[in-house]
């Protein structure tokens, strides 16, 4: 996502960008530095650990990028009257709910990553920063490692897909993530906002689509959590409702399938 945050947000302003190479966000030291030298106005942090099952056994590392790292740019921010904007997660959820997460709702993650995420969360609020938390889902994009990408080329290799149906959310393309970003910068966004395209869909139901989408014939099988086991416990819903942020910013968003149609143009 991080790219198409450096296309975007370079319309309305001066982008520094720094790769995973650049900046190792486990090391507080070097973070406090690199923010200090740059001294922006607006710090957007695009970076997190995403390997959700291997955030159970590497939970040092997980705590390090998505916790402390945070709150190390939210206590720089605070000291020099910037903005953070910072990326969590559904995954703070526990997945009990029957209609879509509000800000508000209660968060009770169900694995290590969500724990960290939520951490990191709330040690951007505890240091009294300027902040714009934006709570996203299942992001995707035609590049880089995610979702989208690998079904295809697994479609595409002539693999057995067999997807999880009984896991309820909603795909979010990183280039509206991106749009609606500046949408919310260019109207002095700060707060907590939940941040997801309309409608709902299964892991199975994303699978097909994108298939259909990019026109590639493939079968895909419909399992349960169950009959695909992983270290890490996911929700088994997981919806935002974005309603609180386009009410705030007059943000319209689209069905995630428009979206997906125009990733895959």
């Amino acid at each position: 996502m991080g790219a198409r945050l450096e296309q975007v947000l370079a319309s309305i302003g001066t982008v520094t960008a720094t790769s995973r190479r650049e900046l190792d966000l486990a090391d507080p030291h070097s973070l406090r530095q690199h923010v200090r030298e740059a001294r922006p106005d607006v710090v957007v942090n695009a970076a997190a650990y995403t390997g959700v099952d291997k955030a159970e056994t590497e939970t040092g590392l997980a705590t390090a990028v998505n916790a402390v790292a945070p709150g190390v740019l939210a206590e720089e921010a605070k000291r020099m009257g910037a903005l953070l904007v910072h990326y969590s997660t559904d995954y703070v959820f526990s997945g009990e709910a029957s209609a879509p997460y509000k800000e508000d709702d209660a968060t009770a993650p169900l694995n290590a990553y969500g724990r960290t995420k939520l951490e990191g969360e709330k040690r951007i609020r505890a240091s009294g920063c300027r902040h714009l938390i934006l709570r996203t889902s299942w992001v995707y994009d035609t590049r880089g490692r995610n979702f989208l990408v690998t079904i295809l080329k697994r479609a595409r290799a002539g693999e057995r897909l067999r997807v999880v149906g009984d896991q309820q959310g909603v795909p979010n393309w990183s280039a509206m993530i991106a749009r609606v970003t500046a949408a919310c910068l260019a109207r002095g966004g700060e707060g907590l906002f939940h941040l997801s395209a309309a409608g709902t869909t299964s892991w199975h139901g994303f699978a097909r689509e994108a298939l259909a989408c990019a026109g590639v014939a493939a079968a895909v099988e419909e399992i349960s959590s169950a009959e695909y086991p992983t270290q890490a416990r996911r929700p088994r819903y997981s919806v935002l409702d974005s309603g609180k942020l386009e009410r705030s910013f007059g943000c319209r968003f689209d069905d995630w399938r428009e979206d997906l149609r125009a990733a895959l143009l």
